[in-house]
């Protein structure tokens, strides 16, 4: 057996001694940590996933990295968030919740973009890749369900949360305005007789 010791010391300076088979057991212990790493970080993505109300898959492969800082400011904007993840990983957090449909998007140079309102990352994205045909949307997630390319277009030619509730007030309020205007109308003519 190869046993060894070895001094170690970590950013606080506190030193202790690694007494043990240096082949076997360092190597056990330094796979399972990095095991652990890899699932903490699957449990991340999966999370992010499943709380963001969009989610969207691009290829940025060509982009330079003044184009990416301002794709990622034209997100921020909007309160979205781009990340980009090891695709092995975002393939295990799709699996597991269950979005098999994404996984052949998942590769290639991908990053995600994360958004809480349903609209907003396909409508920046969108816009950025008309200007930067180096973008390219690959697919998205709404509603847990699996969108393709063309549904993420779709959804960025529509207004974002608060104006389609201001598109249904003005809705509303035609019919109520209208019907207001029309009484007026006629009390004024029962005035004038």
């Amino acid at each position: 057996m190869n046993f060894l010791t070895r001094f170690v010391c970590d950013e606080t300076g506190f030193h202790f001694w690694y007494i043990g088979n240096d082949t076997k057991e360092r190597k056990d212990i330094m796979n399972q940590t990095i095991l652990k790493q890899k699932q903490e970080l699957v449990e991340t993505i999966a999370d992010q996933i499943s709380k963001a109300g969009s989610t969207v898959v691009v290829e940025y492969r060509g982009l330079t990295v003044a184009e990416v800082t301002e794709l990622r400011r034209a997100l921020r904007e909007e309160k979205c968030e781009m990340v980009v993840y090891k695709n092995s990983m975002a393939q295990r957090a799709a699996e597991k919740l269950g979005y098999h449909d994404l996984l052949q998007s998942l590769k290639g140079p991908n990053a995600i973009a994360f958004s809480e309102d349903e609209i907003a990352a396909s409508r920046v994205l969108s816009k950025f890749a008309k200007k930067h045909d180096k973008l390219v949307i690959k697919a998205g997630i709404v509603d847990n369900k699996v969108i393709s390319v063309d549904d993420v277009k779709e959804l960025a030619g529509l207004p974002n949360k608060e104006g389609m509730l201001s598109m249904l007030l003005s809705c509303l309020q035609s019919p109520i305005s209208s019907f207001a205007r029309a009484t007026k109308a006629i009390a004024d003519a029962r005035e004038a007789n």
